[in-house]
């Protein structure tokens, strides 16, 4: 987990669409971490990192750089699927074709367009990243289980963190779509008002809304990637150390 949660992409882009206040952390990282946490969790938590603190820093690695380079490859393969299938489709520029006549100055009229459509894309689009990249951190935890003592453990502390954290984080997540609803709202009400602003934009408001959507996506699936790519990158680490 990031001590700098605050500074991910994708709070950058809700706080930046006016759409989440983001307020400097008044508390430390354990502490913040520690609201998380349940009394089982803590105890769970406590023994997987004692346990590491117990593995020789020098432990032999019975794997090579072609394992490291197949679990950079499978990483990006899957981050490339979830990349094409964020990118808007053909559907969904039809969609916004749909409305194209009624997002103009001229027509003086509020667009038909509605967030229901946008939501469900939205939450589809995370049920494909849970679907692809939980598999993806479990094999990168099997392979790391099966080397050397130290990514045995890491290993463990990253199975304990997904089932410890691994709920809240997705709560978390689901909260994002409410948050495009409000921009959503927002920006259809200042295209109501003739807002000049919006009309300089390329398509009108709806292209500027399926836009952040698009780019609040790859701020996600960045976020969901990242322990995973962490895994890969100590076991591209420990391999180079214990050729």
């Amino acid at each position: 987990m990031s001590r700098h949660f605050n500074s991910a992409r994708l709070v950058r882009l809700l706080g930046d669409s006016a759409m989440l206040s983001v307020e400097p952390p008044r508390q430390d990282f354990a502490e913040r971490l520690s609201h998380w946490l349940t009394a089982v969790d803590t105890v769970t938590l406590h023994g997987a990192l004692q346990s590491i603190k117990t593995v020789a820093p020098e432990a032999p690695i019975d794997a090579g750089q072609g394992v490291a380079k197949a679990l950079e490859a499978e990483f990006q393969r899957v981050r490339a699927a979830l990349v094409d299938a964020i990118v808007p489709s053909a559907a969904t520029r039809a969609v916004e074709q749909r409305f194209k006549s009624a997002l103009t100055p001229e027509a003086g009229q509020e667009a038909e367009a509605t967030y229901g459509p946008y939501h469900k894309r939205y939450q589809d689009q995370q049920r494909q990243m849970e679907l692809k990249i939980a598999p993806l951190r479990a094999q990168v935890r099997q392979v790391l289980s099966r080397t050397s003592p130290r990514l045995r453990q890491l290993a463990t502390l990253d199975a304990v963190m997904d089932q410890t954290l691994g709920v809240r984080e997705q709560r978390l997540l689901s909260s994002v779509p409410v948050f495009l609803e409000r921009r959503f709202e927002h920006l259809r009400k200042a295209q109501t008002q003739d807002d000049p602003l919006l009309w300089r934009q390329p398509g009108g408001w709806l292209h500027t809304f399926n836009q952040e959507v698009q780019e609040a996506l790859l701020a996600e699936l960045e976020v969901r990637l990242q322990p995973a790519q962490g895994l890969i990158e100590a076991f591209s680490n420990e391999v180079k150390k214990h050729p």
